[in-house]
C-alpha cells in the first residue's frame, strides 16, 4: 500500500514507474487485460470545485475496475464538523482507497494515517501533485526527458502549482524558474527544504529566456477570492503572450492546468495557438492518474 501525498515525500525512484506505467495506459486504453482495481471500492472526498479532476479520477477508477462513488465533504459528516480522522477510520473499514481534494495538507496526511488505505492527494492549498506528474508526462511525450531542460512558470509562485514544481525539480534534475512579484514569490523555507536549481525574479523576460516551457496558473486561486481585486492589481503583466514567447525556445511548449482566464495569466491567442498542448495535458490527467492508481495499489 502506497500514498501520493506530496511531490516532497514522494521518494525520486517513484518518479519512474509512474511516467513508464502512464504511456501504456495512454496506449492500451480500453483494453487492459486484468484491471488492477477489479471488486474494490474507491471514494473522491472533495471540499473543492472541480472539472478535470473528478472526471478524470472517476473515469480513470472505473476503467481499472473499481467502482467509485464522489462524496462531497459537505454532504458527509466532515461538514458538520466530524474529525477527519475519524472518517477516515468509518471509511477505511469498508472502501478500498480514497482521492481527496481539499484545503489543509494535514487532513490528507491524516486520512491516510487514520484510515490505512491508498490515499492520493488531488489537491490541498500545500500541493497539487497530480498535476504536476501530468504535467511532466506531458512535457517528455512532446520534448523528450525533462532533465536539463528549463521550466518558467509565470505568476503566483506562492500557490500549491510551483511548490509541487519546486519538489519536482531537484528530484527530476530540470532548472524552474519563477517569474513573480517579490510578494508571490516561493518562501525561503520551502526552497532550501527542496534544493535543486531554482531561480526567482521579477524580470519576466529573463525568467523566460531560452526556457523550454512556459507555464502558467490562475492568479486567484480557491479559497483566495477575497483577495482577488488586489492580486490582480500585483500580477497584472505577469501574463505569457507572443512578446514573452519571442525569448523563449522557438519549439517552447506552453502549458496551463487550467481553467484558464484569458486576458489575465494568459491571452486569448496565444491560448488557442497552444490549445492542442493544453488540452492533450488535460487529457493526460486520465492517464497519468490511472498510473498513480496502479502504482497506489502494487
Amino acid at each position: 500500500m502506497k500514498h501520493l501525498l506530496s511531490l516532497e515525500k514522494l521518494p525520486r525512484a517513484e518518479f519512474a514507474p509512474i511516467l513508464r506505467d502512464a504511456i501504456v495506459f495512454k496506449r492500451e486504453r480500453g483494453r487492459h487485460k486484468t484491471p488492477p482495481l477489479a471488486g474494490k471500492t474507491w471514494a473522491l472526498i472533495f471540499s473543492k470545485s472541480s472539472t478535470r479532476t473528478r472526471v478524470s479520477f472517476e473515469t480513470g477508477i472505473r476503467e481499472l475496475g473499481a467502482g467509485v462513488m464522489f462524496l462531497n465533504a459537505n454532504d458527509i459528516q466532515l461538514g458538520r464538523g466530524e474529525p477527519i480522522k475519524d472518517t477516515a477510520r468509518v471509511l477505511g473499514r469498508m472502501i478500498h482507497g480514497a482521492v481527496i481534494r481539499t484545503f489543509a495538507q494535514r487532513d490528507v496526511e491524516d486520512f491516510a494515517a487514520f484510515s490505512q488505505i491508498p490515499t492520493i492527494n488531488a489537491l490541498t492549498d500545500d500541493e497539487h501533485p497530480c498535476q504536476v506528474l501530468t504535467d511532466i508526462f506531458t512535457f517528455e511525450e512532446m520534448r523528450g526527458p525533462i532533465a536539463g531542460k528549463v521550466i518558467t512558470f509565470v505568476g503566483d509562485g506562492a500557490c500549491n502549482m510551483p511548490a509541487s514544481w519546486i519538489f519536482a525539480a531537484a528530484k527530476m534534475g530540470f532548472e524552474l524558474r519563477i517569474a513573480a512579484p517579490k510578494a508571490f514569490q516561493p518562501s525561503a523555507g520551502l526552497l532550501q527544504r527542496a534544493g535543486g536549481k531554482i531561480i526567482c525574479t521579477e524580470d519576466l523576460k529573463a525568467a523566460a529566456a531560452g526556457a523550454d516551457l512556459l507555464y502558467t496558473d490562475v492568479w486567484v486561486s480557491m479559497g483566495k477570492e477575497a483577495e482577488a481585486a488586489e492580486r490582480i492589481k500585483i500580477l497584472s503583466g505577469y501574463q505569457i503572450n507572443a512578446e514573452l514567447l519571442k525569448v523563449a525556445k522557438p519549439d517552447a511548449l506552453v502549458m496551463h492546468c487550467l481553467p484558464a482566464y484569458r486576458g489575465k495569466e494568459i491571452d486569448e491567442a496565444t491560448f488557442e495557438a497552444h490549445a492542442d498542448t493544453i488540452f492533450t495535458q488535460a487529457e493526460n490527467r486520465l492517464h497519468v492518474q490511472k498510473s498513480i492508481l496502479n502504482w497506489a495499489v502494487s
